[in-house]
């Protein structure tokens, strides 16, 4: 085997691409509670949050989905020293808002905003629950305008499939062009709320089909994939919350438990809140994304290029093998191309599918591509 040698130029051979490819992740309510009769769901010690697997979690087979935690800020009113696992409530909520939103000017932790507009104040999610997606599931990222979580909404709580008779749909319907990059997360989108299963709005002031009548209701971070939701979701519009009054009452998170709604969060631990919340969830679906970045090298070859071989087999007494008569042309093939570095160090080599007949008359683009 013979080698030749050509520069290439970095400013027309070579061009760098980026590529997302994307993959359905499809979580049903089943997954979620009651398929596995809770055994793919992990309590811990510390109480602090709760994680969800796609089997029962003591599988060798089994592979995390995601963590439940729910918290609020001191700023909220449900905080109080006297409440159940007060402080760990108000460290969960600092703990993601430090890293989702980072810290102000003064140094104090930025609350999660509404709208996404930090500087200019607005409503705040003083009081929210945190769905912590794998990383096994998102990839990269969340592609953005993809996420969809449905929430059953029917007044009574009670396990089975009664409790989805009437349901809402939280959406990042504006994430693909409507996203913000203020957060040392990375970027993220705002979750709206809209009627999904029932004859009549479950929203407060909604018209079903009309966007703009569809409340904020969360965020999501793309890539850190982190969906924060703020617990209006499960109070009338009476109550602070986003459900319609006429319809909605007062909604049950859970059976047995002594409260109802998002506002009496105060005297359940997180476990009880995670595992209420968990039962409520029908539906979540997304698009993960993998950032496929890729290096295309040009190596061409002009029709006076490569037509000789520096193999001594090449020549016999003195002439070229593969010319008979003097007048021939002469001929070569090629086999592989290698990419060395300035130090001339071979750092990649591409074999071809078969040998390519080079002579005076051909030229040849050879596109070598380097994923990464």
């Amino acid at each position: 085997m013979a080698s030749f040698y050509k520069t290439l130029d970095g400013s027309k051979d070579v061009v760098s691409t980026r590529t997302l490819l994307h993959e359905a992740i499809p979580l049903t309510g089943t997954i979620v509670s009651g398929t596995y009769a809770n055994n793919n769901i992990k309590d811990y010690a510390h109480g602090m949050f709760q994680s969800v697997y796609d089997y029962p979690y003591l599988s060798s087979s089994a592979n995390h989905i995601f963590d439940i935690a729910v918290g609020y800020s001191s700023n909220s009113s449900l905080s109080g020293s006297s409440n159940t696992q007060n402080s760990k409530k108000i460290n969960v909520y600092n703990q993601m808002a430090q890293v989702l939103m980072g810290y102000d000017h003064t140094g104090s932790i930025q609350r999660f905003d509404e709208d996404g507009n930090i500087t200019d104040g607005g409503t705040k999610l003083d009081e929210v629950f945190f769905l912590n997606f794998s990383r096994l599931l998102v990839k990269d990222e969340i592609k953005k305008g993809s996420f969809q979580l449905e929430l059953g909404t029917k007044d009574d709580f009670t396990n089975g499939g009664a409790i989805f008779n009437n349901r809402i749909k939280l959406t990042d319907a504006s994430g693909s062009d409507g996203y913000l990059v203020n957060s040392p997360a990375g970027e993220y989108g705002i979750l709206f709320a809209q009627t999904s299963v029932g004859s009549d709005p479950r929203i407060e002031g909604e018209t079903i089909g009309n966007a703009t009548t569809h409340p904020a209701c969360g965020l999501i971070f793309y890539q850190a994939g982190v969906v924060v939701i703020s617990g209006s979701v499960f109070n009338d519009n009476a109550d602070g919350g986003i459900l319609a009054d006429s319809l909605q009452g007062t909604v049950t998170l859970g059976s047995g438990f002594g409260y109802t709604g998002f506002n009496s969060a105060t005297g359940s631990t997180v476990t009880v809140m995670a595992n209420n919340i968990r039962n409520r969830i029908y539906n979540i679906q997304f698009n993960n994304t993998v950032e496929l970045n890729s290096t295309i090298y040009f190596c061409r070859m002009n029709h006076n290029e490569f037509n000789y071989s520096t193999n001594p087999t090449y020549l016999s007494d003195g002439k070229i093998r593969v010319k008979t008569k003097s007048t021939d042309v002469p001929i070569s093939y090629i086999t592989s191309v290698g990419l060395y570095s300035s130090k001339n160090e071979l750092l990649a080599v591409a074999k071809l599918s078969e040998p390519l007949r080079k002579d005076p008359s051909q030229e040849y683009t050879i596109r070598c591509r380097l994923d990464f």
